[in-house]
């Protein structure tokens, strides 16, 4: 248990929308110019259109390969220390930025297949950091990412892959553009029963898209997100509960296919992470960082997934999977963006 050598390529399969991150230190009055709010996520629209081109000119920007899935799956890889492991998928345009995203994720060991777009640009996403690295918000333009289609799962090389992995990721962000392509996913997962981890991305994901999410529900076996997106889904379902672990208890025991496990995996920043199993919880300690060693908490929840799965995939046992989460997570806010330094030791 624990050897990553035995894992064969395509073992791990993750899906969302590729993105390459811009990211620069702004301050409120940034924030307030373009109606952008401290620690949340969203989907730009036409008046964030001008934000990234005031941060083009910010000499201090940032360029990194981006984008939920492929950030958690670029960590896991980092730990398994073998390529390839990981295969993520998503759309991009057909430009230097996808070329520049393919070599990023190549480079860290993540095998991608891209579907690209001839009619839209690769997507970026304006990542805001305040606070002194505590804050950051996240302003996604979508672009090329929202045109991914699902039969791209088909094309004949990729259908090998996905039938053969043994762990699926996805993400609500991915949800969003393509529900159609999760519904095949889930099923996929259910039928091989294999693990389907479902990131809970966002709040925005559960105000708006909801009858998307319960779609494929039912086959969600390991639910992991923060406090305000379970917030927000018990909001969503109009449940009335404010306590977190009640949230927690009550998702690991909603809409569960017959059969099926469900693991949900709740992280309160600095609070313990709440684990919730059959209705049961399980509280595990996150370790203190001083506020002066924290530089960027974009990433931290990407960083705790791939984390986990590093070690679900061997599988270790669930309490060695969180702590490799939490560590993964614990390294990553002390890193500008999602970074690899010669520190990094999991």
């Amino acid at each position: 248990m624990g050897d990553s050598s035995i894992l064969k390529p395509g073992t791990i399969v993750g899906f969302c929308n590729p993105l390459l991150d811009m990211t620069v230190v702004g301050d409120q009055n940034l924030l307030d110019k373009y109606g952008l709010k401290n620690n949340n996520a969203i989907l730009a629209e036409e008046k964030h259109m001008p934000l990234y081109e005031e941060l083009m000119k910010n000499k201090n920007i940032e360029y990194t390969a981006g984008g939920s899935a492929q950030n958690s799956l670029r960590v896991a890889q980092w730990i398994l220390e073998k390529p390839n492991v990981a295969v993520f998928f998503g759309a991009v345009g057909q430009d230097k930025y996808s070329e520049i995203l393919k070599l990023k994720a190549n480079n860290e060991g993540v095998d991608v297949k891209y579907q690209y777009s001839t009619e839209k640009p690769t997507g970026t996403c304006a990542v805001i950091v305040t606070n002194n690295g505590k804050d950051r918000s996240l302003c996604a333009n979508l672009s090329a990412a929202e045109t991914f289609t699902e039969d791209h799962l088909d094309v004949p090389e990729n259908k090998a892959i996905i039938e053969n992995a043994k762990f699926f990721l996805v993400t609500g962000f991915f949800l969003q553009v393509n529900v159609k392509a999760v519904q095949k996913l889930a099923k996929i997962a259910f039928e091989r029963k294999c693990p389907f981890l479902f990131n809970m991305s966002a709040p925005f994901i559960y105000q708006f898209y909801m009858d998307s999410v319960m779609s494929i529900f039912r086959y969600v076996n390991i639910v992991v997100g923060n406090d305000e997106e379970a917030k927000a889904f018990s909001e969503g379902q109009k449940w009335n509960l404010d306590n977190i672990e009640e949230i927690a208890c009550k998702l690991s025991t909603f809409e569960v296919e017959n059969d099926r496990y469900r693991l949900v995996i709740i992280t309160q920043g600095d609070k313990p992470v709440l684990v919730a199993k059959d209705g049961t919880i399980t509280h595990y300690p996150v370790p203190k960082i001083p506020t002066s060693d924290i530089i960027d908490s974009n990433g931290a929840g990407d960083a705790f997934i791939g984390g986990f799965i590093s070690k679900y995939i061997l599988d270790c046992p669930i309490k060695t999977c969180i702590e490799a989460g939490i560590n993964a997570g614990s390294y990553i806010i002390q890193q500008p963006g999602i970074t690899k330094g010669e520190s990094f030791k999991i």
